[in-house]
């Protein structure tokens, strides 16, 4: 079967986000890490015969799959999505619609910023922090394990993702060690809201 995924790549160096987030990091992180869920993710859809065109139909119902492909699909999007979301000219405060969107569901930037903070560090183990739209065009903070994402169908808060971050010890350790509150601190730094407020806008019904 024909290789249904391939790796994305990066619009940045991966020196270009220090010191929030160093190059070696970035490196492991996107050729072993993110290329490990890739491969894995098309030899599980070889193996079971799988031919949905879209990831997006895949983990939407993903409860009609294996674990290895739950798994893999997710490491697959959830990274690419990551990767979207970060610039080395990141930072700063969202503009436009989408400040009126995360004031109607938070109160306030702010708001927003500590509940998905809180998020992030109160994910028990490895996981991901999001921003989501849900059905009803509400944006929602939440936090999933492992791979998982509010796409799936097993979600306990399901939507579709605008902004991630791993917490996986691997995408922060080298820097950070066990002090995953300054990595959270420092994704802010790197946070591309253009790139979000677009993701918002597709997402939108």
């Amino acid at each position: 079967m024909e290789k249904r995924f391939t790796l994305p790549e990066l619009q940045y160096e991966y020196a270009a986000l220090e010191p929030h987030i160093d190059a070696k990091t970035m490196e492991i992180h996107h050729t072993k890490h993110h290329q490990g869920y890739t491969d894995k993710l098309n030899k599980a859809l070889e193996d079971k015969n799988v031919f949905d065109p879209q990831i997006e139909e895949i983990l939407s119902n993903i409860s009609k799959h294996n674990d290895a492909i739950r798994n893999n699909a997710g490491g697959y999007y959830n990274h690419k999505l990551f990767w979207s979301i970060l610039s080395p000219d990141g930072g700063g405060q969202p503009k436009g619609d989408f400040v009126k969107a995360l004031d109607d569901a938070f109160g306030s930037f702010d708001e927003f910023k500590k509940s998905f903070a809180e998020a992030a560090s109160g994910q028990f183990g490895s996981g991901w922090a999001w921003l989501s739209l849900d059905n009803d065009d509400t944006l929602f903070v939440s936090s999933t394990p492992n791979q998982d994402n509010p796409l799936m169908d097993v979600a306990e808060l399901q939507g579709t993702p605008i902004l991630g971050l791993d917490v996986w010890e691997h995408a922060y350790y080298l820097n950070y060690q066990n002090k995953r509150g300054d990595y959270i601190d420092a994704f802010w730094n790197m946070v591309d809201w253009d790139a979000v407020a677009d993701n918002y806008k597709e997402a939108y019904q």
